[in-house]
């Protein structure tokens, strides 16, 4: 009979909830809208496929076989060259400009040391202010000049008359799950994950301080509505809004981006919903605990979205950081959730195999759930 009693409870005050997002136009299109908007945008905005990287060459020697060198770096679509030089000092401008990103220098005597059969030096300057970039092209360029190196040797053997060539080791790969290496099949999880955290506690966040804002809070401590049901009321309507968010955000990442999905929907759904259930209530702590709306926004993005953005893994490789660092990403929720998205729609696997990830999923929802029923106070503050 109590169970039943608390079942009715809790059913009205989620639909008060409900009733308030509804004329709440703002939180409803923060809910519903928002976040299908930041994953269009930031889908298409956050990539680290580095293409159509600018350069620049500067070629002292003018020779055929210079030509023949520099006429390599017009074929792929990760390099392209911007302008043919005549000097450091507009080399320099270039870079300044951020006009070209490197800038290859051809020596003096580079056919003639060639045919002499002696080694040449190019110089390959390279704009390290963006030292992920400087990187990645400094790796292009040496693929090509390795690749016009082994031509040249083929073509000599060729002439002394050697037709064919094996390499002593040669290496093929195959690439699963990406077979593209496409950034956007492992950024836009990520971003999944990222969106839905931050709009499922910054909603919830609301909800408490804005009863206390409104004196609506005094009315629901003279009810017999408990601090349990008071906190599964609140919760049940952005659970619904936060699995709605889901549907939208893998629905555009599947259409739009070409996300695939591999394993079940349906378990994505469900251990969706974990997550959901532990950002939310993790929501609900802070407006019990901050009592005004402006401070539990701020409050909420605060300790939602640098931690999901920074720590779970979505940008930065966890094993790279310090082991402070890395013991401390175990409390962040979006890295498990993270590893259970990719694992599902890229790798096909079940959540059988994903048992560690949901175990700490499920820990983390329960121990926040408890907190937030704490953190309640149903009693008039005494000042």
């Amino acid at each position: 009979m109590k169970a039943l009693k608390s079942l009715v409870r809790i059913g009205a005050i989620a639909g008060k909830e409900w009733l308030q997002i509804r004329r709440d136009t703002r939180s409803l299109i923060l809910s519903l809208i928002a976040p299908a908007l930041l994953i269009l945008l930031f889908g298409y905005a956050l990539t680290v496929d580095v293409k159509n990287v600018g350069m620049a060459v500067y070629d002292q020697d003018r020779s055929t076989l210079s030509r023949r060198l520099l006429e390599e770096f017009s074929h792929t679509e990760y390099l392209r060259v911007k302008r043919h030089i005549s000097g450091y000092r507009e080399m320099d401008r270039l870079i300044d400009s951020e006009e070209i990103a490197l800038a290859i220098v051809v020596p003096r005597g580079f056919e003639r040391r060639f045919k002499a059969g002696k080694s040449v030096d190019l110089q390959l300057i390279v704009d390290g202010s963006d030292s992920t970039s400087a990187t990645v092209a400094m790796g292009y360029v040496k693929a090509i000049l390795a690749n016009f190196n082994m031509d040249i040797k083929v073509s000599e053997l060729k002439r002394i008359g050697i037709a064919e060539t094996k390499m002593p080791v040669e290496v093929k790969s195959r690439v699963w799950y990406n077979p593209e290496l496409l950034s956007k099949n492992f950024i836009v999880p990520g971003l999944i994950v990222v969106v839905l955290s931050i709009i499922s506690a910054l909603i919830a966040s609301l909800t408490i301080s804005r009863e206390w804002e409104r004196g609506t809070m005094e009315t629901l401590i003279t009810t017999p509505v408990r601090a349990f049901e008071l906190v599964f009321g609140k919760l049940v309507p952005y659970l619904f809004i936060g699995l709605f968010d889901v549907v939208i955000t893998v629905l555009l990442g599947y259409l739009v981006f070409n996300v695939p999905i591999k394993g079940s929907f349906v378990e994505l759904y469900m251990l969706a919903l974990l997550f959901l259930i532990g950002t939310t209530s993790l929501g609900i702590i802070i407006s019990s605990a901050t009592r005004a709306q402006v401070l539990s926004v701020q409050v909420a993005i605060m300790v939602t979205y640098l931690p999901s953005f920074m720590l779970s893994g979505f940008v930065f490789p966890i094993q790279n950081m310090p082991l402070v660092v890395q013991g401390i990403t175990y409390l962040i929720p979006a890295k498990y959730l993270i590893v259970i998205i990719k694992g599902i729609a890229l790798k096909g696997v079940g959540a059988a195999l994903l048992w560690t990830q949901i175990l700490f999923l499920a820990v983390f929802a329960f121990i926040v759930v408890i907190a937030s029923v704490r953190k309640l106070s149903l009693t008039l503050p005494e000042n």
